[in-house]
């Protein structure tokens, strides 16, 4: 209930802006808490972030914190440690960090990969979008002009509903009729690029959760959805029975599928460093590490080189990651097309209304989390057009 849904907040709030909080922290201890003190300094970040970002009255922070440390066996020799420095963080701490520049809530690495990227000022507006919650957009299978109001949201520039709240999305209309799914503004892009897709054979790889296949079934393709992973093409498997929209699903591996008969159109959402999605999942930017970049990269080129045995002569193939590391997206792309077995089929302005803003001057699409501002932010998508050529 109510507790759990706090203690997910505390959990994304200190996620998200850890690096922060750290430095705060390191300011108010004479020495470094030495690497087996994991517990106590989970408790000092917990009460940092709530007497800092979540609004909790200072004496409930500071003696919650303490109290909950003295509790647990790996933390009680802290609590000492922990309501002092607490203490500290409620006096100077606000001051402290609303100095601090956007960058310090990241790790030093991905922040000086994005400012060597996208340059200084952009970096920035980043950092600063990924301080702050995601919003929850939805792709309507219908006319989405027919549904912001019922819904309690507002159409964006692309045509997605972005609702005004997050939760309880299961009790709000058109649901349980499976006239909408979740969807981010930005992830409902590549799908589009693919054209009139009616009666088209379409293949999604890499195709869980879903909602790519749901927008190419509902548009009228013939889907059919791969995904290594069984526990999340369960969920496809239940919005597909909401929607009653149809598609073969097949659980494998997409780089050791073989299929009887190349397809119209493939739709490659690779697996990714998720850099574009840290809204959402905050804990990413700290699991990865700068190596996993290069071998995500290795398996993203092997799974577009396997996708063109897969789709016809004169086919398409739309090439998307939520990465926003240039190896993962451009290098990929420019790779592909030096190999003979694609040609480019670049993106025009004014061709998904609402995107112009997202179309680089090479033809391809790229959406930050900087994006959109006024209206919450998008995730940060790199996305390519791909002609398979006839030649090869």
């Amino acid at each position: 209930g109510r507790d759990r849904a706090f203690a997910r907040a505390m959990a994304t709030t200190v996620l998200r802006r850890l690096g922060g909080l750290d430095a705060i922290i390191a300011q108010f201890l004479e020495r470094p808490l030495p690497e087996t003190a994991a517990h106590g300094r989970a408790m000092l970040r917990v009460g940092a972030a709530q007497l800092l970002l979540m609004d909790t009255p200072p004496h409930a922070a500071v003696g919650e914190t303490v109290e909950a440390a003295s509790m647990l066996r790996k933390s009680a020799g802290f609590a000492k440690l922990i309501n002092a420095v607490l203490r500290k963080v409620a006096r100077d701490g606000v001051t402290l960090l609303a100095a601090q520049s956007p960058g310090t809530d990241l790790p030093a690495w991905l922040y000086t990969r994005w400012r060597a990227t996208y340059g200084e000022a952009t970096a920035a507006a980043i950092a600063r979008a990924l301080q702050h919650e995601a919003p929850l957009d939805v792709s309507v299978r219908g006319d989405a002009r027919d549904w912001p109001q019922s819904l309690g949201g507002a159409l964006t520039p692309t045509g997605s509903i972005r609702l005004a709240e997050g939760g309880g999305i299961d009790a709000l209309p058109g649901f349980a009729e499976g006239e909408w799914w979740v969807q981010d503004a930005a992830a409902a892009l590549p799908a589009r690029l693919l054209g009139d897709v009616q009666g088209k054979a379409v293949l999604d790889l890499c195709a869980a959760p879903g909602g790519k296949t749901l927008q190419l079934a509902a548009a009228g393709a013939r889907m059919t959805a791969v995904d290594r992973s069984a526990e999340r093409l369960e969920r496809l498997r239940e919005n597909l029975a909401r929607t009653r929209l149809e598609a073969t699903v097949v659980t494998r591996d997409a780089l050791s599928l073989k299929i009887k008969e190349p397809f119209d159109a493939v739709l490659l959402d690779a697996p990714c460093s998720s850099t574009g999605t840290l809204r959402r999942h905050p804990d990413v930017a700290w699991l990865r590490r700068p190596s996993d970049i290069q071998s995500l990269a290795d398996l993203q080129r092997r799974l577009l080189a396997h996708a063109a045995t897969m789709v016809k002569p004169g086919g398409i193939l739309v090439y998307a990651v939520c990465s926003l590391e240039p190896e993962e997206g451009p290098a990929i792309a420019e790779q592909a097309l030096k190999s003979g077995a694609w040609t480019h089929a670049p993106v025009s302005c004014g061709e998904i209304p609402g995107a112009d803003a997202f179309v680089t001057a090479e033809g391809d699409l790229r959406t930050l989390p900087s994006y959109w501002p006024e209206i919450g932010g998008l995730d940060g998508f790199y996305v390519a057009r791909l002609r398979r050529s006839s030649a090869t």
